[in-house]
């Protein structure tokens, strides 16, 4: 679906691509913007949640200084692209399928075939692009807030100065985690919106439809982003595994 969307975007003329932006505008502008208030409140709690966990733990061991180590694994490479799938999910999965079940129900999408309109062009590329776009702007804003709440946690416990706090995760980063950020929530958004869309599309002729194929899509969504993340996430650690010789 995501080849013969972007297909149809490049060499259907029927619309201009002044359209397709607009599509795609207005779904960055639901699915990322109005989305904030929801994944900063998120993200502070479990930026917070984390380090209070991670210091109660650490104080104990007298390794304070793997904390940088400890966020950037539990947020930025696992909790982060989960937690914010699922916002999107609740938030666009149900709009998007229930969007289009309702223009397949309501025989929009046939007059738009009508008009010479291919509904691959003007309704799947925009929503599956600007939902892309969307999550892994979203996944970087979590990131982001999650460690300013566990900064602002740590301070207010240890007095831990800010010079050690970031130093400790900048030195925790590797070239690996921008690959997994990229990979992990990029694809996320893909199956989010593809699914989205395609049960959507599965809508025949009844209104009655809709409720049941907007479950589909949030129930399948789930499991292949589950399914994905842990597959990344299980390859990643084997090859870690791999280098360091624990396993051949």
């Amino acid at each position: 679906m995501v080849y013969v969307s972007i297909r149809a975007a490049i060499f259907d003329k029927a619309q201009g691509f002044r359209q397709i932006f607009g599509v795609i505008s207005a779904q960055i502008y639901f699915t990322g913007w109005q989305a904030l208030p929801l994944i900063t409140v998120l993200a502070l709690g479990v930026g917070g949640l984390l380090v209070l966990q991670c210091m109660a733990n650490l104080s104990l061991l007298g390794g304070t200084q793997m904390i940088g180590s400890f966020l950037v694994v539990m947020i930025c490479r696992e909790a982060g692209p989960l937690l914010v799938a699922l916002v999107v999910i609740a938030r666009s999965g149900t709009a998007v399928a229930s969007e289009v079940g309702n223009m397949r129900a309501n025989r929009e999408i046939e007059a738009l075939e009508s008009m010479g309109i291919n509904p691959m062009s003007f309704i799947v590329f925009p929503r599956v692009l600007g939902g892309i776009f969307s999550v892994v702007a979203l996944a970087f804003y979590f990131n982001v807030i999650a460690l300013i709440g566990g900064f602002l946690i740590t301070r207010f416990m240890q007095d831990m100065p800010l010079a050690f706090y970031t130093d400790s995760i900048v030195r925790a980063f590797a070239k690996e985690d921008l690959l997994i950020f990229l990979l992990k929530n990029g694809f996320s958004g893909m199956i989010i919106f593809v699914v989205s869309c395609y049960q959507g599309l599965s809508v025949k002729r009844s209104p009655h439809e809709v409720p049941q194929q907007t479950t589909l899509a949030v129930v399948n969504s789930i499991i292949f982003v589950v399914i994905f993340n842990l597959m990344v996430s299980a390859l990643f650690y084997l090859n870690e595994l791999r280098n360091l010789g624990v396993i051949s």
